[in-house]
């Protein structure tokens, strides 16, 4: 089993930060219909300084489904709708 965590520091377009993470919960759930993953979890960050992320999401998957994950409608979603508005995005694959 591995966690897939992205996470995303928005840039100054996106005004209210808890719309959009009700808008991000809606694309990366639809993820939980492929079989492979097992859980989307969500984490804001609770200290608003300018050197923090705003949101961790963490995709509890099979390690062999990184690439349907990839290919996926939801992944593809969640990069044309928000990717403009990313100002830096961090990456981080591990086993559990």
């Amino acid at each position: 089993m591995m966690k897939h965590c992205i996470l995303v520091k928005w840039n100054n377009e996106i005004k209210d930060k808890n719309n959009t993470v009700s808008e991000v919960k809606r694309i990366f759930n639809k993820l939980l219909t492929i079989d492979g993953i097992h859980d989307v979890q969500y984490h804001c960050n609770c200290v608003d300084r300018s050197n923090r992320f705003d949101l961790m999401i963490c995709v509890l998957m099979d390690k062999a489904i990184l690439p349907v994950y990839d290919a996926s409608a939801p992944h593809h979603e969640w990069k044309e709708k928000y990717g403009k508005f990313v100002e830096n995005k961090a990456i981080f694959d591990f086993e559990e």
